[in-house]
């Protein structure tokens, strides 16, 4: 798919299987996010890596049929990365996660320096920034991109204990423009940046946050109530839409994807939170975080 402006859109991090009690389904917040981005037409590239084994070729191969273009490394000193996915009675999902795999060891190079530097948009977390390797990667790349409001730089921090920091967390936040949280993280988040969370008033601490860090947007996500998108032009609240669960695998990915998206194709804050909150509610209603678009 092609979008006529040639935007580009990045996605940083892991690429892993997820093994969920049905089978291995590809996985990783990068793959959600690019996916769902691609289907708006516009160009998407996965950086990361993945191993010279057997779930590495299908890993790629299922980026392939997909459509997502990518710089994924093939390393033979680490294994692909996987996932035990378990979920509970609602579907929500549990997951204990294969540390020093292939993700963790995304190497740099002048491939991705020439990318970063034609980025209109990329989006990282706190999961891929466990490892001194990826993360210096990670830096690099936000380092290389145009220094401007108008080039987004997306923080989706998707708390993943033990693999975060206070420190990590505070130096992302320095480096992105928008940010992205659930209501569970912001007072997470709060106390790790040294923001008074205001008791009972999360807008209060949402917006202290935003201030704080001179922030384009803050996108917060209350699970099955309601999302907030906080930006300096004033604040859009949605309730969340009441669907049949299948899971919510992969809702959050496919909620900031929309909103990236819709925003590069020059939409309106409350436009843009309003696509972004039907794609994650489709996607609640489809088993797997990458069900096909209609």
């Amino acid at each position: 798919m092609t979008h006529s402006g040639n935007i580009t859109v990045v996605a940083l991090g892991e690429i892993l299987w997820d093994m969920l009690p049905e089978g291995k389904r590809l996985g990783g917040a990068p793959a959600n996010f690019a996916y769902h981005v691609s289907s708006y037409g516009i160009e998407t590239a996965v950086v990361s890596a993945v191993g010279t084994d057997n779930l590495g070729r299908d890993a790629l191969e299922a980026m392939d049929a997909r459509h997502l273009g990518g710089y994924i490394a093939q390393l033979s000193t680490h294994p692909t990365g996987t996932v035990a996915v378990t979920l509970d009675k609602k579907g929500v999902p549990s997951y204990k996660i294969t540390e020093n795999v292939a993700w963790d060891f995304i190497p740099w190079s002048s491939h991705l320096e020439k990318l970063a530097a034609k980025t209109d948009a990329v989006c990282f977390g706190t999961l891929a920034q466990r490892s001194p390797t990826s993360r210096q990667t990670i830096l690099n790349f936000l380092n290389a991109m145009p220094d401007d409001s108008r080039h987004l730089r997306i923080f989706d921090v998707n708390l993943r204990a033990p693999y975060w920091s206070s420190n990590i967390v505070a130096e992302s936040l320095e480096s992105c423009n928008i940010l992205k949280l659930n209501d569970e993280e912001l007072p997470v988040v709060a106390s790790a940046v040294k923001v008074t969370a205001k008791a009972g008033n999360q807008a209060a601490t949402a917006l202290a946050i935003m201030e704080k860090y001179a922030l384009r947007a803050l996108i917060l996500t209350c699970g099955a109530r309601e999302s907030y998108i906080f930006a300096p032009e004033g604040t859009s609240r949605l309730a969340t839409p009441h669907v049949r669960v299948a899971d919510t695998v992969g809702a959050g990915d496919s909620f900031t994807a929309a909103f990236t998206a819709s925003i590069l194709l020059g939409r309106t804050v409350a436009e843009a939170h309003e696509s972004a909150v039907e794609r994650a509610a489709y996607v609640c209603t489809r088993h797997g975080a990458t069900p096909p678009v209609p």
